[in-house]
């Protein structure tokens, strides 16, 4: 898909997906009404019923969407926040420096970059790599402080991971594979349900007016989320900022 569909508002995503269903939706019940006369229309009329709800657990089995958080990560840095002051001084201030340079980091450059899909797990982020070199270099001088340098080292290996997820998540999008077969499966379920009801107009139109809503439906919800990165309901930063207020207020 292209960005600027992606970009749309939803508003405007809503009447491009309704309209096109539609459009669909009324060629498919034509071309049936059309089409169901004579020898045709017994035909169509014997299509089983019990096909239908097959074909919809077909098409809801496609229906899923990626989305993704950054509270984990957050949670992680805000850990080394908190702990840092076990080594309180020049220790404690380059910790605190070190992930507010990675939060404004990630802020400035990777979101931007996410939302293109452009960032890569080539560049690794200076600031929290130099962070989890210089933990594991402190000599702590005390049973506290060494419990405070190995959960110091976890939560930074934590928010590295979590760095990786979400990376990895915003270069994923359904792909056109797998809207070819919601298509497929949603004009196959559309054809089943005007057969079943051929001989009767207003219960066709009725029916697959319904389904056609729930499909046009489901394809808004998977594409304004499709891209968690992009578009009007964008996954924010603010946990990270949240993470160093004085960062955030900047």
């Amino acid at each position: 898909m292209n960005d600027w569909l992606h970009n749309l508002p939803v508003v405007w995503m809503a009447l491009l997906i309704f309209g096109l269903t539609a459009l669909v939706t009324a060629a498919i019940y034509g071309v049936v009404t059309v089409l169901s006369v004579g020898e045709r229309a017994r035909s169509f009329k014997a299509v089983s019923p019990g096909l239908l709800p097959p074909l919809g657990i077909l098409f809801a089995l496609f229906m899923a969407f990626t989305a993704t958080q950054v509270d984990r990560e957050a949670s992680a840095l805000r850990t080394v926040v908190i702990l840092a002051a076990a080594f309180p001084g020049e220790p404690e201030t380059r910790l605190r420096n070190l992930i507010r340079s990675y939060v404004a980091d990630a802020v400035a450059q990777e979101w931007p970059m996410m939302a293109h899909r452009t960032a890569t797990l080539q560049v690794i982020p200076y600031s929290l790599a130099e962070a989890l070199q210089f933990t594991l270099a402190m000599t702590p001088s005390g049973q506290g402080q060494q419990t405070a340098q190995r959960e110091i080292a976890v939560a930074l290996e934590n928010a590295l991971d979590a760095r990786r997820q979400r990376i990895i998540i915003s270069q994923s999008e359904v792909n056109w594979v797998k809207w070819l077969c919601l298509s497929l499966q949603a004009v196959c379920a559309l054809l089943a349900i005007a057969m079943v009801h051929s001989d009767n107009r207003l219960t066709s139109a009725i029916t697959i007016g319904l389904f056609g809503v729930g499909v046009a439906a489901s394809l808004l919800l998977i594409l304004a989320y499709d891209r968690p990165f992009t578009g009007e309901f964008a996954v924010n930063p603010n946990p990270l900022l949240q993470v160093m207020p004085a960062l955030g207020a900047s």
